[in-house]
């Protein structure tokens, strides 16, 4: 047989002859018969490999063969075509290889994944990559914490403690697309790593800012490295899990936010009320520096356990790195069941789509370009994928959800425990009598100590602390519920529950009357909108494909990251002039946004794009 560079023929064997028939430029294909010289007497896979890639596609319709050319050499031989070509037939997912004396096999991402067995190695990926999304939680809900006692300190009135809240959205939506872009040139785990060392450099510079703009300015850093954690961990941790457990697993980790709600919560308790910290002269170092201090610690931790995890195998497989994500399943495959990695039995990855011409002169072109010139145009090209058709529907739909969503997640659970501290003031000088959130709001600003006349005092009842531990802890049974339901009732009936819901709590909370009511509905919202929240992070996690999903994510968090700006400066601005509004407009918003999912499609269960 002839061959010329890039042109080769397609051989056709029969039982009993065998013939070619030229083939397009630049393939190869082989197509298998049943005879008596093959083990497997049913027919064969159409095999079809490009310069770069191989997969497996469907042969169509087979016609007979007739010619009277014999076959006289042994197939799957030493001395077969199939060894002149380069490539081997796949007859099923193993075949005998005669010179390994073994058993190979080829198998694609989920396949290899599910082979590599599920075990210790995937709890610990549980363990750090949770850690990571804990420690994010905590950075982001901490200031509704501070914002109380540093409003002395810093001189804080509500417009500027809704600012305060808002900045480290502004970093984080910032930095959500421009990690996340990287992330998907030069890879999840060393970014994931520069990431929480920058995020835990900035909360600790923040802790020792002495006036309102150094602490503003360390806050957007802040919120610049964490903008990347959550579109690249999401992406990072799902590109491990195999299709049958990764909405379970997902849930699972979303279930960590819940966590890091919980450590803030009970760390601000034991901590911001105490009289430690230090002062000399202008300088003070008191108790709400020292629990933003305590909340760099778990960004230390993530950064030196990251080191211990290999970078994802999907990302490798997807920038052409087959060995090396062979490798990482050997390691896997290891350490879930105690063996050698020479038993792991993929010893070859077959590729979900062929490389065409066009693309393989274009990652030609780019080979002369330097690292960085190449990694911001690979940059530049993922941005313009994301709104070109078909993958425009998913990102406007994802953009819009998440911006809907998180106006009332952020936007009433960042304002909590400033809530809590008001219907505490209330009932301490009105002796528990029963007003609305509206007359409470109106005291606290005209008589209060959010008045003009008022001396300004930083102490918190401790009530305040329990009541926002209690809010957050409401969240553990419905993450319960969203991690055994989630493969199983699925992303899109847990988000429309959640949505509606929360929306229904939002409205309500015009409602209450008093501090009790207000501490149930406050606890009922956190419950629901935790849920959607595990929903919706598995929902825009799936949607995307590989090689665009850490920039669809981040580009989808810019969004939610806008929403949470949004909701806490209108929140601030009307809560003290127009009080209906904030919780009425959050009730539209959630409930509408969430409908929006039932046009994207289903991810349940499906296999990774």
């Amino acid at each position: 047989m002839k061959t010329n560079k890039m042109i080769y023929t397609k051989w056709f064997y029969s039982k009993s002859s065998k013939r070619n028939v030229p083939d397009e430029p630049d393939a190869v294909g082989i197509e298998l018969r049943a005879s008596d010289r093959v083990v497997d007497p049913k027919p064969q896979t159409y095999i079809v490999a490009r310069t770069h890639r191989m997969v497996e596609t469907d042969p169509g319709p087979k016609k007979p063969h007739n010619c009277d050319v014999k076959i006289d050499h042994q197939l799957n031989g030493p001395g077969s075509k199939t060894t002149e070509l380069g490539i081997s037939p796949l007859k099923s997912p193993t075949k005998f290889d005669p010179e390994k004396g073994g058993h190979t096999e080829k198998a694609d991402f989920e396949k290899a994944i599910e082979l590599a067995h599920y075990g210790r190695f995937h709890y610990l990926l549980l363990a750090v990559c949770g850690l990571v999304s804990t420690s994010e939680e905590m950075d982001v809900i901490s200031m509704s914490f501070i914002l109380p006692s540093a409003q002395c300190d810093l001189d804080l009135t509500t417009q500027t403690k809704g600012w305060l809240n808002s900045i480290i959205f502004i970093g984080m939506m910032v930095g959500a697309y421009a990690w996340g872009s990287v992330a998907d040139t030069l890879g999840r785990k060393r970014v994931l790593i520069a990431i929480s060392i920058i995020n835990a450099l900035a909360i600790v510079a923040s802790s020792f800012s002495q006036n309102y703009e150094l602490f503003m300015l360390f806050r957007f850093m802040n919120g610049a490295a964490l903008g990347g954690s959550g579109p690249v961990i999401w992406s990072y941790f799902a590109e491990f899990q195999p299709k049958k457990k990764r909405g379970a697993m997902l849930s699972f980790m979303a279930a960590f936010w819940t966590l890091g709600n919980l450590f803030v919560a009970g760390l601000a308790w034991v901590i911001i009320p105490s009289e430690i910290g230090v002062q000399s002269g202008a300088f003070i170092y008191n108790s709400w520096r020292i629990f933003l201090l305590v909340m760099s610690l778990p960004s230390f931790i993530v950064a030196a356990l990251l080191f211990l995890l290999p970078e994802s195998p999907k990302f490798l497989i997807s920038t052409g790195r087959h060995e090396d994500a062979l490798e990482v399943f050997r390691g896997i495959y290891m350490m879930n069941t105690g063996r050698s990695k020479e038993e792991y039995p993929v010893k070859q990855l077959l590729v979900e789509e062929p490389m065409h011409p066009k693309q393989e002169k274009q990652i030609e072109a780019k080979e002369p370009k330097s690292k960085l010139r190449r990694m911001l145009s690979d940059i530049v090209e993922h941005s313009k994928q994301l709104f070109v058709p078909p993958i425009l529907k998913f990102t406007t739909i994802s953009i819009t959800i998440n911006f809907t969503f998180h106006i009332g997640y952020y936007g009433l659970m960042m304002w909590f425990p400033e809530m809590f501290n008001r219907f505490d003031e209330w009932s301490r000088t009105h002796d528990n009598a029963e007003a609305d959130i509206c007359q409470v709001t109106s005291y606290v600003t005209q008589y209060g100590t959010h008045s003009a006349e008022a001396q300004c005092d930083s102490h918190i009842n401790s009530d305040v602390f329990m009541e926002s531990l209690i809010t957050v802890a409401a969240a553990i049974p419905s993450n319960i519920f969203a991690v055994l339901g989630m493969d199983r009732l699925g992303r899109k009936f847990f988000l429309v529950f959640a949505t509606f819901s929360a929306g229904t709590c939002s409205a309500a909370m015009y409602f209450v009357y008093n501090k009790t009511n207000n501490l149930i509905v406050s606890a009922i919202f956190s419950s629901v909108i935790s849920c959607g929240n595990a929903s919706l992070d598995c929902l825009i996690t799936e949607v995307f494909p590989t090689n665009l999903r850490a920039t669809g994510v981040a580009v989808s968090m810019v969004a939610a990251r806008l929403g949470g700006i949004i909701g806490n400066v209108v929140i601030a601005t009307l809560l003290d002039t127009y009080c209906p509004a904030p919780t009425f407009i959050v009730a539209v918003l959630l409930a509408s946004g969430g409908l929006m999912c039932l046009f994207l499609p289903n991810t349940t269960r499906q296999a990774l794009q």
